[in-house]
């Protein structure tokens, strides 16, 4: 096992990969690292190093009471670029490790950073308000929260058919998907699992979007119900300068399991294109 420690003395689980460029990958609520091992290997072997951690409060990680605010947050991926020595660094971020990588580009200005990758990402706002239509309704965040409280395995049960757009008629993943990924939920404590949903529902990311000056991708599911990509993805594209956008038809949220292959392939091929950051976008990337 392998850990680094933040500026507030939290520490952070990290696995490291591979060597070459580094990709910094930063998992989804209520997950764990573990979620990118399959991009992790790919990466890994294709000369890449692939690095994943923990975010506090999850799987391996301290759970510390305070901390789970897009500050602190965006401080912990700058404590893991630090210790590592980082430097020509990609970040991807899924779900809300979009909001970290957002506000580290803004609060850390970017620092050792080529590229950006988000994928089904809360950015740049999930509340729905009068400028922000397409929204997620408070009241469907204050049930969730409820839902946790009250029960949080059957709530994680549950709440992982949306994830990964299981219907009557449709199953992308397994059975073993659906049990490891309520055993990763489980893994995180109760406050930091209330308190990181707080954060991905209210925070505001769309001050932070003009600081994206590197080349950035957005992969996005067009019938994800978790994070709705027409208040999401599709708004943050059209505001960063010369980023490029693939929406899967039909893909749900969880797209790191049901369109694995895709997701990989994509990476690969931003990953392989020379960064033109005088340009702010990597050329060539087909727009889907």
């Amino acid at each position: 096992m392998s850990y680094i420690t933040t500026q507030d003395k939290t520490r952070l689980y990290v696995k490291d990969w591979g060597s070459g460029p580094p990709v910094v990958l930063i998992h989804g609520w209520p997950l764990t690292a573990d979620t990118w091992d399959d991009t992790s290997l790919v990466l890994a072997e294709s000369g890449f190093r692939a690095i994943t951690y923990d975010r506090r409060g999850f799987g391996r990680s301290d759970q510390p009471w305070h901390g789970y605010d897009y500050d602190t947050l965006s401080d912990d991926l700058s404590a893991v670029i630090r210790e590592l020595g980082l430097d020509g660094v990609t970040l991807v971020g899924f779900s809300m490790g979009g909001g970290e990588v957002a506000r580290y580009m803004s609060r850390h200005e970017g620092r050792h950073v080529v590229r950006a990758v988000l994928i089904g990402s809360v950015v740049p706002h999930m509340l729905k308000h009068d400028e922000n239509p397409d929204g997620v309704d408070a009241s469907i965040f204050n049930e969730m929260a409820d839902g946790i409280r009250k029960d949080r395995a059957h709530f994680f049960k549950n709440f992982f058919h949306d994830f990964y757009g299981i219907g009557m008629m449709t199953r992308p993943v397994s059975h073993e998907v659906l049990d490891w990924s309520l055993a990763m939920a489980l893994q995180a404590g109760l406050h930091p699992t209330l308190a990181a949903a707080q954060a991905f529902a209210t925070t505001d990311f769309r001050p932070d979007l003009p600081a994206f000056n590197v080349p950035t991708l957005f992969l996005h599911g067009t019938a994800d119900k978790t994070v709705p990509i027409d208040a999401t993805s599709r708004v943050a594209a059209a505001r960063i300068t010369g980023a490029d956008s693939i929406e899967y038809d039909g893909g749900p949220h969880g797209l790191l399991s049901t369109h694995k292959d895709e997701v990989v392939a994509d990476l690969l091929a931003f990953l392989g294109r020379p960064a033109d950051l005088s340009m702010g976008r990597l050329p060539g990337v087909t727009v889907i």
